[in-house]
C-alpha cells in the first residue's frame, strides 16, 4: 500500500503490473480497493493496475464534505502522481459515478470506461430516506446486526463474502461514513450529459442487482454514444465483479484487447 498526497488528501492505493493502457479501479460505497483483487490478479500480467481507496473508505481518511466531482479530481490527481497520462477507468457503483464525472471533466485523460453496476441517476425520495435511516443506524453505537446483514446481501449476496465484509465493517470507525454518505445521498444526476461521454464504454451489470436494477444499465447503454456492450451477469447482485469474476474478468479483458 502506498499513499498519494494530492488535493489535500491522503489517498491509499496499490500499483501492480505493467503495460498500457493503465487501469484505475474505483470501488463502490462501503467497499475498498480490495474488492477488485480478482480483477487485478487477472489483468496485471498485461496491464498496469492501480486500485485506490476513495475518501472515507479503506485506508483513506476524510475530514470534510465532498462531491463525486471532487472524487473525479482525486482520480485524475492520482494519475498525475503516478505519471499516467491516460487511463481506462473501471468503477463499481459509486466508483462508476466518479469515473463518469472524470470522463466529463477530463475527457483527454480517459481512454475508456468500464461501468460495473452503476448509473447516472439520482435515487427517488423513498430510497434516499431509506439510505438516511440505514446510515443513522450505521453510525450509532448499536451493533450492525440485521442492518449489516441486509446491506451485505444487497451488495454481495454470497454467504462467505457477506460474512467477511460484515466483519470488516464492524472493525472500522463507522462514524467515518458521515461525509461519504452525505455525498451519496446528495449527489447530482448527470442523465442529461451522457451524450458527452464519447470514449468507449463497457457496461457490466448483475441481473439480480437490487440496489441499481439492470434496467438502469439498459437505459444507460442505449444513451452512451460509444457503448461497446452490456454484459449481463446472471444471478449477480450489486458487486458482480466480486461474486462472478469468471464472467466479468474475461469480458473486461476482451474489451481492453479490442481497444488496442
Amino acid at each position: 500500500m502506498s499513499i498519494a498526497h494530492v488535493n489535500n488528501q491522503k489517498l491509499a492505493f496499490s500499483d501492480t503490473g505493467e503495460g498500457k493502457p493503465a487501469l484505475i479501479f474505483s470501488h463502490g460505497f462501503l467497499m475498498d480497493r480490495t474488492m477488485f483483487d480478482s480483477q487485478v490478479a487477472y489483468l496485471s500480467d498485461s496491464y498496469r493496475c492501480v486500485a485506490w481507496d476513495e475518501r472515507g473508505f479503506g485506508e483513506t481518511p476524510v475530514t470534510e464534505s465532498f462531491t463525486y466531482w471532487d472524487s473525479a479530481d482525486d482520480v485524475v490527481a492520482l494519475m498525475d502522481h503516478l505519471d499516467i497520462e491516460k487511463a481506462v477507468l473501471l468503477g463499481m457503483s459509486q466508483g462508476g459515478f466518479l469515473s463518469m464525472r472524470a470522463a466529463l471533466k477530463y475527457p483527454d485523460r480517459v481512454r475508456a470506461l468500464v461501468l460495473i453496476d452503476s448509473g447516472t441517476h439520482v435515487d427517488p425520495p423513498e430510497v434516499l430516506e431509506g439510505y438516511s435511516q440505514m446510515m443513522a443506524h450505521w453510525m450509532s453505537d448499536a451493533p450492525l446486526g440485521e442492518v449489516g446483514d441486509a446491506v451485505a446481501q444487497i451488495i454481495i449476496d454470497e454467504p462467505e463474502l457477506m460474512k467477511k465484509w460484515v466483519s470488516i465493517w464492524e472493525s472500522r470507525d463507522r462514524y467515518s461514513l458521515k461525509y461519504p454518505s452525505e455525498t451519496l445521498i446528495t449527489r447530482d444526476h448527470i442523465d442529461d450529459r451522457v451524450s458527452e461521454i464519447t470514449c468507449p464504454v463497457l457496461v457490466v451489470h448483475g441481473d439480480n442487482d437490487q440496489a441499481i436494477p439492470i434496467e438502469t444499465a439498459e437505459v444507460l447503454s442505449a444513451k452512451l454514444p460509444n457503448c461497446r456492450g452490456l454484459v449481463r451477469v446472471p444471478g449477480a447482485a450489486h458487486a458482480a465483479n466480486m461474486t462472478h469474476p469468471d464472467i466479468v474478468n474475461p469480458a473486461i479483458l476482451e474489451f481492453l484487447t479490442e481497444l488496442g
